[in-house]
């Protein structure tokens, strides 16, 4: 009888066992069941400029809370068009990452609206020893001859910074803003108002251009009088009449010879002598 009763207490203990693992694997799965539905996203690394192709893309399942805004659903209403930055392997493709409808690929695609873009030779000195890259901002300086009267003999050298904050579209023809790697290219691509632009190519064609590499989120300007070889070498100009009391006068002192007063004078003669008084 004993061990009737203690085969029976084992076997009600291994159905009770049973019956709680299913009650909390059918509460764990129940819980973790989330909604999610399906959007499109990059299948490959997408270069910013590209235009998009089924290729590129593919659906997977996302969320239903945490969708991203200006998601899509269907990979047709992308066909052709053309993303204004690099997305990576498994990134949403959002609206707000695609150029108009109609926009060509390249970089055109991704100039800002009302921005022109200008390319500027380059050295390794004057590009930033290749640091000046895509996506990064710059200073353009310019060194020149400053002409105040007119005159060709009073020109003065001047260095100035021209432009402030200027967004690199380019270098050479990458247009890539992933890779941080330095390149020393000889060209350089620059966003730029149609105002600056002006200025920009009136720089390069009067002297020698430097771009100034500058931290993304510093957005201050600064306005600066530039400086001269003069002011380098802490040389202060004097002003001309500052140099003519400089010049002190020559002055010749003649010292004249005191002529002696006139004076009446009788010539006397006494036994042969000769005598001349003067009163």
């Amino acid at each position: 009888m004993k061990n009737a009763r203690a085969v029976w207490m084992l076997i009600i203990s291994a159905m009770l066992g049973i019956v709680v693992t299913a009650m909390a694997v059918g509460w764990v799965s129940q819980k973790g069941t989330i909604p999610s539905s399906k959007i499109v996203v990059a299948a490959a690394d997408i270069e910013l400029g590209s235009r998009l192709t089924p290729q590129m893309l593919t659906l997977v399942d996302w969320p239903s809370g945490s969708t991203p805004q200006g998601a899509f659903i269907d990979a047709k209403n992308l066909q052709d068009r053309v993303v204004t930055t690099s997305i990576q392997r498994g990134e949403a493709i959002l609206n707000t990452k695609l150029a108009p409808l109609g926009t060509q690929g390249g970089l055109s695609a991704v100039i800002a609206e009302g921005k022109r873009a200008m390319t500027v030779r380059v050295n390794d000195v004057v590009g930033v020893a290749g640091f000046a890259l895509p996506g990064n901002y710059v200073d353009v300086m310019v060194n020149t001859q400053q002409d105040k009267t007119g005159k060709t003999e009073d020109a003065k050298q001047i260095s100035k910074t021209v432009l402030e904050h200027v967004l690199v579209l380019a270098v050479a023809q990458e247009a890539g803003r992933d890779d941080t790697k330095p390149k020393v290219v000889n060209a350089v691509t620059l966003e730029l108002s149609l105002k600056d632009a002006e200025k920009l190519d009136l720089a390069r064609s009067i002297g020698t251009l430097t771009l100034v590499l500058r931290n993304q989120v510093d957005k201050a300007a600064v306005n600066t009088d530039g400086i001269t070889k003069s002011q380098l070498f802490d040389e202060q100009e004097k002003p001309k009449s500052d140099m003519l009391a400089a010049v002190k006068p020559l002055v010749i002192h003649h010292r004249m010879a005191a002529s002696a007063p006139k004076k009446d004078c009788v010539e006397v003669f006494h036994n042969d002598t000769r005598t001349l008084n003067c009163f």
